[in-house]
């Protein structure tokens, strides 16, 4: 992504919530409570790689299952949260119906293979669901920066003696029963990934001395208004507080990551906007309030949908402004020039060391973190989560962007933190994603030269049928850019306003 260009359509309106329904299941051991969370698969276009809770979104079909008791939308979103346990986990929440071992597989083979509803397996059998088992568990909404939103129920289930979960090979990668404290320990070493929800409710068995308090913890979690929360840490030390901005569409947002677990870096901070300016400025205080301390602002590039706030932030609460040399040209001054290869280190519990990567070609001054000690990587403009970053010349420069990559890939990398979209557990996977695209457009403008010379616009006519028309203009600059690499590496030839194959040599 980049900073919004004119005469682009408008970003998009903020995307409906879809009802949903997740189950916080849980077992008693003589070790204590344990909950079953799962995984999701690599393959998935969002959020993989994340750890859950069984749970997805409402089918219209879940409306057919009749219970007791319960009519209308409560009704359907008790039947979600049935379907999507048995589905996800292989446990049936089903009365008055004996089934065998072998049945409940059949039942959820065709569920799963949507040959068959819930409603017309109870019918079936004479079952009914068993409602009381699913306890309400509070409602989470995702906020609105995210493409796909959710309005979640969340239910609570204990798990009997007689029953056991399991996952099946598919959307989720994996499944497993875990004690809370061992999961929050994940979490805080950032091994592995939660939204807002899950960590929550692991938070609230691991802590709750009774049934009652358990529940109003998990009905009544802080920080969260209409259902919504602004605290975001997919994993421990890196918060993310998006902020709408000038950007280019699909994006509407640019997330502002608040980094540390005492000392803050507040990265990229690019609202224009006054309200949204002070609505970081309040939270920036609210966090401060609760012993946690702005440190200072810190830019990954100078891109204005980066640094809308940075005044701001210098004025009412005397954050000092870092960024590299070349950034801090472009944005009057900084107060402190960052190098390659320096460390930042921010007192907290645990402390966090950060490693400044320069990483040129989207912007001459851009620059990523890495984390080293759980390879995280806030990645800026690299990579965006639901879309492809312009590289614009002539500061864009697409041999310099593809060895950034290459760099990134090489650390390795682990979840990248993007300026814009969320967070990919699968590092690994997108920068590949990202050479492999490139590498295909670079390949697919040189073969469009094969019939004769054309000029930018013209290539991207050709070459870019899978982008809106109305992007074109965006894509143009990018295609300059990969361009721009084929005539530095000989492979093609400017002719005025137009590109060509270099003519063949004769061999004498």
């Amino acid at each position: 992504m980049s900073e919004a260009i004119a005469g682009l359509p408008p970003p998009p309106p903020e995307a409906p919530a879809r009802d949903a329904a997740a189950v916080v299941l849980v077992r008693q051991t003589a070790r204590g409570p344990e909950v079953f969370w799962v995984q999701r698969g690599k393959a998935l276009k969002f959020f993989a790689g994340f750890r859950a809770f069984p749970g997805g979104r409402l089918d219209e079909a879940d409306a057919q299952v009749q219970i007791e008791g319960f009519g209308g939308p409560a009704a359907a979103m008790l039947a979600c949260a049935a379907r999507e346990l048995f589905e996800e986990a292989g446990v049936l929440l089903v009365e008055g119906a004996a089934l065998s071992v072998d049945a409940k597989r059949s039942w959820r083979e065709r569920l799963l293979a949507e040959e068959v509803t819930l409603a017309e397996l109870l019918r079936e059998t004479g079952g009914k669901l068993a409602a009381d088992r699913l306890v309400p568990a509070g409602r989470w909404i995702t906020p609105g920066f995210l493409p796909l939103r959710y309005d979640a129920r969340m239910f609570l289930v204990d798990l009997r003696p007689d029953e056991e979960a399991e996952v099946w090979p598919g959307e989720l990668a994996s499944g497993e029963w875990i004690r809370p404290e061992d999961a929050l320990a994940r979490w805080a070493a950032g091994e592995t990934l939660l939204h807002p929800p899950n960590l929550n409710a692991l938070g609230s068995v691991g802590a709750a001395r009774d049934r009652g308090e358990l529940l109003r913890k998990l009905r009544e979690p802080p920080f969260v208004v209409d259902f919504i929360t602004d605290r975001v840490e997919f994993q421990q030390g890196i918060r993310v507080f998006p902020l709408r901005t000038p950007t280019l569409p699909p994006a509407t947002h640019t997330n502002c990551y608040l980094v540390g677990n005492r000392e803050l870096l507040v990265v990229d901070p690019g609202a224009h906007d006054q309200a949204e300016q002070q609505r970081l400025v309040q939270h920036l205080r609210a966090l401060k309030s609760e012993g946690l301390k702005p440190l200072a602002t810190l830019l990954t590039h100078h891109h204005g949908d980066h640094t809308g706030a940075v005044g701001v932030l210098k004025r009412e609460l005397g954050l000092p402004v870092w960024a590299h040399a070349l950034t801090a040209e472009r944005v009057g001054g900084a107060d402190r020039l960052l190098a390659d290869g320096e460390k930042l280190v921010l007192q907290g519990a645990p402390p966090m060391e950060l490693t400044v990567l320069h990483t040129p070609g989207h912007a001459s001054g851009h620059v990523c973190l890495h984390h080293a000690k759980s390879r995280a990587v806030l990645c800026g403009d690299m990579v965006a989560n639901g879309s492809t970053i312009i590289v614009d010349p002539p500061e864009g420069n697409m041999r310099q962007y593809l060895a950034s990559l290459e760099r990134l890939k090489a650390l390795p990398a682990g979840t990248l933190y993007p300026a814009h979209g969320a967070a990919m557990a699968e590092g690994q996977a997108k920068l590949d994603e990202y050479l492999a695209h490139r590498k295909l457009r670079i390949d697919a403008l040189e073969a469009a030269l094969e019939d004769g010379p054309l000029t930018s616009a013209e290539l991207v006519a050709r070459v870019y049928t899978d982008v809106p028309e109305a992007i074109w203009p965006i894509a143009e600059r990018s295609a300059l850019a990969s361009l721009g690499y084929l005539v530095e590496a000989g492979r093609v030839v400017e002719q005025g306003a137009r590109f060509a194959r270099p003519a063949a040599r004769s061999v004498e």
